[in-house]
This record gives C-alpha cells, structure tokens and sequence, in this order.
C-alpha cells in the first residue's frame, strides 16, 4: 500500500510538472504569435513621427488617430468597399463551394465512366495556363466582364487545389450511403444535396475559409477589370489610397514643401488593422471545423 501510494503520489507530481511545462511553453508561442497584431494595433494608433524617430513598440508613444482620420475621411466610401467586399466574398464563396462540392462529388464516384479524362482536365491547368495576358483579353472582349462584379467573382470560384481537398472530404464518405439512396429511387442531385452535403461541414468549413479569404484580401482583380470607384472592394479602396498618400508625399517633398500631418507608415498599420478585422472576428465561429477538416485524413482507425 505504501509503494502504490508513493507511485501514485509520484505519478500527481509528474503530471502537473508537465503540465505546467505544458501551459508555460503555449503562453510563450500564443505571446510570440500575438506580438506582430499588437505591434500592428499600437502603430496604427501611434503618430507617424514617433514611428520614425522611435520605430514600432508594444504601447503608442504618442497617440494619435490620424492614420483612422485619413482612412475614415470619406466614411460613406469606406462602407461602401465593405459592402463591396462582403458581397463579393459571400457570393462568391458560396457558390464557389457548391461548384467545388459537386465537381468533386462526381469525379469520386467510380460509377462515373470518365471521371479519369475529366480529372485530367482538370489537374492539366495546374501545369499549364494561358497567362494573365490572354486571361484579361478573355473576360473583356469575349465575357464582356469589363468594370463588372463577376470579374471579381469568378476568377477565384474555381480552384484545382481545393477540388482535390474536397474529393478527398468527398470520398472518405461512405458508398453504401449513397448506394441505399439509389435503391430508394433517389437521383444523383438529390442524393448531393439531402446526403452528401449535410456530411461535409469539415470540409465544407475548411475550404470556405480559404476562399473567403481569398477574395477578401483581392485588389489585383479589381485593378484590373474595374474602373468605377463605387465598385471598388476594400482591399483595393485602401491600396488606392495608399497610392494617393505616397504620391502626394512624394510630389510635396520633390517642391520642397513639408507634409507634417499626412502619415505614411501607421496609414499602412491603420489599412492593415480595418482590413483585417472582420477575418479575425469570423474566425472563431469556424475555428472547430477549419481544425477538423486540416486533421482529416491524419488518423485512420
């Protein structure tokens, strides 16, 4: 009795050592990921001569909301990019991951006759494309998609990469699912939608995430295909004006003229923080099935 309670009291002893060790060396990484986003939050309200003189600190030396003043000066332009933006986003993710769901459902069925040539297809265009110069004479003169939200749109509703994640998301369900839906006079539309995507919220999570992202942080598309300004999303709005900034900076200093209150470096943290700000307040609603769907696969049993 006493050997097992001295093991016993062994064995406690070992586990909180570990894990505090444990606790301790996750606090030390959650620090040292969380460091760049607060230096990025102290800069953006910190005055741009303090950025220069003192470079980036954990606390802004001198508070300053200018950065937000330049950025917020025409707010109705700044609402209306987020809109632009969140419809892009949503729109396009959704029905993104429909294409992208059902384009892997029917090259994973080993039913489907060519599933092999149309894979090939696919796959093929990760080797070899057209190039950007024959993609952008491609959406104007023969999709007419010139200052248009489709050219936003659709050049990232389809991606070869993510087609091959989610077949695999695809194929790891179970065919004698979709076989007794077949017997029970069920079509293939019908078995997608009432089967195959109530099992994909992983996946479906997963991918979503990305491509949200991806449209959220675009600016080269709209740079290219748009002209008007309402339509401007919000990546691009703030890249337009940063541009704007640098080149008035640049003109004042060239005629020798001073431009005290126009800040360069925290308008590019103050872009950085509104741009990013929604991603990181949507993130946790999806953090569990964006962790599922990158472990899948990982463990099999």
């Amino acid at each position: 009795m006493r050997v097992r309670t001295h093991y016993r009291i062994r064995n406690t002893a070992s586990t909180k050592i570990f894990n505090a060790s444990g606790w301790i060396i996750i606090t030390i990484i959650t620090t040292v990921c969380l460091l760049p986003f607060i230096l990025l939050i102290s800069g953006s309200f910190s005055s741009d001569q303090a950025i220069r003189f003192y470079g980036y600190s954990i606390l802004p030396r001198e508070f300053s909301l200018e950065a937000y003043n330049v950025v917020f000066k025409y707010p109705e332009k700044v609402f209306r990019a987020y809109g632009v933006s969140i419809f892009i986003t949503v729109t396009g993710t959704l029905c993104g991951l429909f294409l992208l769901t059902m384009t892997a459902y029917v090259i994973s069925r080993k039913s489907f006759k060519y599933r092999n040539i149309i894979s090939f297809y696919f796959y093929f265009t990760t080797l070899f494309n057209g190039g950007m110069v024959c993609t952008y004479i491609f959406y104007i003169r023969y999709l007419h998609l010139k200052d248009s939200f489709l050219a936003l749109i659709l050049p990232g509703m389809f991606n070869i990469f993510y087609l091959l994640i989610m077949r695999s998301f695809v194929a790891a369900i179970p065919q004698a699912l979709i076989e007794s839906a077949k017997i029970d006079g069920a079509g293939e539309f019908r078995i997608f939608v009432r089967i195959i995507l109530p099992l994909l919220p992983s996946g479906l999570a997963t991918i979503g995430l990305f491509m949200a992202l991806e449209y959220w942080n675009d600016w080269y598309n709209a740079m290219l295909y748009i002209n008007t300004n309402t339509k401007y999303p919000l990546q691009y709005m703030l890249y337009d004006l940063q541009m704007q900034a640098q080149a008035l900076a640049q003109i004042a200093s060239q005629v020798g003229i001073r431009v005290e209150n126009l800040p360069t470096n925290s308008l590019k943290l103050a872009m950085a923080v509104v741009a990013t700000g929604p991603i990181i307040l949507l993130y946790p609603f999806v953090q569990k099935y964006f962790i599922k769907g990158v472990t899948i696969g990982s463990v099999k049993g």
